[in-house]
């Protein structure tokens, strides 16, 4: 089988924008890796459950926002749809409701969330509809002020879910018929710890798992669907305790029978596999394994789940695992498949 994925990539140095790529599962191996779009800094990706549409983080000279692209999923080719940036910079996160009616970006750097409408026929995306400017601060030197870096959809869609690593905030809004945001609930997680990204337990829909960018940690969450709450209900490691170097959480992701939970540390330059209880969703270290490159700023599972690649921004490369789907354990493949300063990948 063959699986077209995608690479969204900051164009500091010699990237061009968005790039595509082939994994063979047959061969067990990654090849192809290609320009699918030109696009300044897209460095996150977002695709449409239907594979019709792409959406990406986007720049333009001093303008940052997003930008859409109709997708041939034959191919993988992508054709611009439209943009939409304004003054400053540009977002860190974008993600979309399920059936694709809202576009959802996260600002680090001014500390905004923003919420825009999508035209499901065509992919154009709106003007912003609704952005919310955050304030507050941490411990940490690099929490002198809101850092957003992740909004997404709770499973049962009645909140979009936002994490201020700044402000060691995770907040629940409301998300009007129109898109507008109203903020419902947050959680104020411990102190210069920097929650960073969240993903949902796929089968027990009131647990969430937290990464922190600051201490090294995923905290496992309680998640009230009456009205949007959280709650920490259990702390762990994702690096060893006596790695003293510097150490920063990126992404989270979790296998789709929620039996494992994957955690990415850049400066340890690992992955950390944890294994889920089915009852509780808490969660038991497995091990970390090393990305072969530098600082591992994301990671996606194919659409098998057997194999996992990770993105290394500073090395210029992606590192393919496969998976045992048994004991979520990662076994390399291949390590030097060059790739422009990736950050994020999705799969068709």
């Amino acid at each position: 089988m063959k699986y077209i994925g995608y690479i969204g990539t900051y164009t500091k140095k010699s990237s061009e924008g968005i790039y595509s790529f082939e994994l063979d599962t047959e061969e067990k191996k990654i090849s192809n890796v290609k320009i699918a779009a030109k696009v300044d800094s897209p460095t996150y990706l977002k695709l449409t459950i239907d594979n019709k549409f792409l959406f990406s983080v986007a720049k333009d000279g001093d303008n940052g926002g997003v930008a859409s692209f109709k997708v041939n999923d034959r191919t993988g080719e992508l054709t611009a749809v439209n943009n939409q940036v304004e003054p400053g910079a540009n977002p860190c996160h974008i993600n979309t409701d399920k059936d694709y009616q809202f576009l959802f970006s996260a600002n680090y750097h001014k500390g905004t969330v923003d919420s825009y409408k999508i035209n499901q026929n065509t992919g154009e995306v709106s003007q912003a509809i609704s952005t919310i400017q955050h304030t507050g601060s941490g411990p940490d030197p690099r929490q002198e002020k809101s850092h957003i870096h992740y909004a997404g959809m709770t499973p049962d869609e009645n909140y979009l879910v936002v994490t201020d690593l700044g402000s060691d905030l995770l907040l629940t809004y409301q998300v009007s018929d129109n898109g507008e945001l109203t903020e419902v609930n947050r959680l104020v997680v411990p102190a210069g710890s920097g929650p960073r990204h969240l993903a949902f337990h796929p089968k027990i829909s009131t647990i969430a798992y937290l990464v922190t960018e600051f201490s090294g940690e995923v905290f496992v969450l309680s998640y009230d669907q009456e009205n949007g709450s959280f709650s920490i209900v259990q702390s762990i490691k994702t690096i060893p305790e006596d790695f003293k170097e510097n150490n920063q959480g990126s992404a989270i992701h979790v296998s789709s029978d929620g039996r494992f939970v994957y955690s990415g540390n850049r400066g340890h330059n690992s992955i950390a596999a944890f294994k889920v209880d089915t009852e509780t969703g808490k969660l038991s270290f497995i091990e970390n394994t090393p990305t072969e490159g530098d600082w591992p700023r994301d990671f996606v599972l194919d659409p098998s789940e057997k194999f996992l690649i990770a993105s290394n921004q500073e090395s210029d490369n992606l590192t393919l695992f496969s998976r045992d789907t048994e004991t979520g354990k990662l076994t390399l493949l291949q390590k030097d498949i060059y790739a422009p300063e990736p950050v994020c990948l999705k799969f068709l």
